[in-house]
């Protein structure tokens, strides 16, 4: 197990970096911020020039790949690192200098146990592309087909692991700290990256949830998920179906070729829109990158290291908060969100409802250039501080996502209007999934499955009840040990304080990693 000290040396290495970018100023001048975390970033900048303007996406790109990670997931918190942090995460690009090909032909031979000759005719040895957990190479297989292989960066696994479990531990101690650090939950938030992560470091797993969008989205016309090679896929190799095509973000180039922009752009928000509500599965990396677009103006999709999931229930919540949004129904959004659980019943459906509508109001009927849904949800966030609605990590994803798609559709038809590309879609969704003869069918089909499961409900009843609403159980989190709370242990019933010395030695560990980092800072030690 890692040291406190160690956690806290690593937590003052990564401060540093973010003190030279500026990325400190936003937590002392918060107002929520607690006194014990506003005066460890003074010590953390203690000498270091910041700039007048920070660079939130510069800083963890300097600190390293599962940094960026943390940075890619913060984006989706507005109300957790600010606005004007969030908007500046989203910039953050997940790329990093390619490895040594001799290191990749080493790796990929390694996980097959086979030389390469026998798995690819060729493999060119200049990466076309290279992020914080993998880089991805063309070739040609022995029966000539051109396809991407995608290669685990050698090493990533064991340093996220390192750099995720400092995360875990000073999460912990924030929301120990309780106040608004307790209902922010930074431990769920860093649960989640750890989740989203393992699945990003087992190629397979991204591999299976190709192949599941792929089946899911087969008679939505228009869109592409490439093929998985699964003879040559494995947790650090994943080779798949290579993709012509030009990039979403080379607007210039898919005008020379013809292609209808807002056209593509309403298929793009569809293609979205069918993921997450009639699915529940959906590409949750959906930045310019990973998109292309093929002569026939077929969208492709690429990277699928972060899925997004939803259950029906949530989903069919989802559809019914979108559609009172966009049609102006309030009072239906207020009482979803109690239904829900989201908010606590002792707060007035009708002052949530006004609530709503100051947020919801201002965006109606008009442009994305005008007033986006990335705003929309910032004052969503900003009205369930106000209603002490707890945040829902479940949905965190597809508003990220959500932003991701309005940039994207806003680049290609700066005139598109997402509600009125949304509403048509998410109101036949509703009548098809909650119209009467949807609802007996659905009646029905529970029913039938209840009674069959009832022997073993009835065994686990007692430890299933009560109901927990709409969000889903939060899993488990891993216990981490307060450093107060040793110190608290150490006190001995005599009376003799035998841990009290602990503090003092936190803090001989905290001043002592500060010198030394400033001295090696300065060039004063090798």
């Amino acid at each position: 197990m890692t040291s406190a000290v160690t956690h806290i040396w690593r937590l003052l290495r990564w401060g540093r970096i973010l003190a030279r970018h500026g990325a400190l100023r936003i937590i002392e001048e918060g107002m929520n911020t607690p006194a014990p975390v506003r005066r460890l970033c003074r010590v953390a900048r203690l000498g270091t020039i910041q700039p007048r303007v920070p660079d939130y996406a510069g800083a963890f790109q300097a600190i390293g790949p599962a940094a960026i990670k943390l940075g890619q997931t913060l984006a989706t918190r507005p109300d957790l690192v600010g606005e004007e942090a969030a908007h500046n995460l989203l910039t953050l690009q997940d790329s990093l200098p390619p490895v040594g090909f001799a290191a990749v032909r080493a790796e990929i031979e390694a996980s097959f146990q086979q030389p390469l000759d026998r798995l690819f005719a060729s493999v060119e040895p200049e990466a076309v592309g290279a992020a914080s957990i993998a880089q991805v190479h063309r070739a040609v297989t022995t029966e000539g087909h051109t396809v991407a292989v995608k290669v685990l960066r050698p090493g990533i696994r064991e340093k996220f692991a390192r750099d995720l479990e400092t995360y875990e531990w000073a999460a912990a101690h924030l929301e120990a700290l309780g106040g608004e650090a307790e209902r922010l939950r930074p431990r769920m938030v860093i649960d989640n990256l750890r989740r989203w992560t393992a699945r990003e470091l087992d190629l397979r797993r991204e591999a299976a949830s190709a192949s599941e969008l792929a089946e899911a989205m087969k008679g939505f016309a228009g869109y592409h998920v490439p093929g998985i090679d699964w003879d040559r896929t494995n947790g650090r190799v994943m080779t798949i179906e290579w993709v012509d095509g030009t990039k979403m973000s080379d607007l210039g180039a898919l005008r020379g070729g013809g292609h209808d922009l807002p056209a593509l752009a309403r298929r793009l928000v569809l293609a979205f829109l069918t993921q997450a509500i009639s699915v529940g599965f959906f590409h949750a990396d959906m930045h310019q990158g990973n998109l292309f677009v093929r002569p026939d103006g077929t969208i492709v999709a690429i990277d699928f290291g972060i899925m997004g999931r939803i259950d029906r229930r949530a989903r069919q919540w989802l559809a019914e908060i979108l559609y009172g949004l966009t049609t102006g129904n309030y009072a239906r959004v207020a009482e979803i969100h109690f239904e829900a659980q989201y908010v606590p019943s002792y707060h007035s459906v009708d002052e949530f409802a006004t609530a709503l509508r100051a947020v919801g109001e201002p965006m109606r009927g008009r442009p994305v250039s005008e007033l986006s849904v990335g705003r929309m949800l910032d004052g969503l966030f900003a009205i369930t501080r106000d209603f002490d609605m707890a945040v829902q990590p479940h949905l965190l994803l597809l508003q990220k996502t959500m932003v991701m798609v309005e940039g994207l559709a806003q680049a290609l038809d700066p005139e598109i209007n997402m509600w009125d590309v949304a509403a048509p879609f998410v109101g036949a969704w509703i009548r098809d999934e909650l119209g009467p003869e949807a609802a007996i069918a659905a009646r029905l089909r529970d029913d039938v499955k209840t009674l069959l499961r009832l022997p073993d409900l009835v065994r686990r009843v007692e430890e299933r009840f009560p109901a927990r609403g709409g969000a889903p159980e939060a899993p488990p989190l891993r216990e981490i040990e307060l450093v107060w709370a040793r110190w608290q242990a150490g006190r001995q019933p005599d009376g003799n304080h035998g841990g009290a010395s602990w503090p003092r030695y936190l803090l001989a560990g905290v001043l002592g990693g500060l010198v030394t980092w400033t001295l090696m800072t300065q060039g004063w030690l090798g």
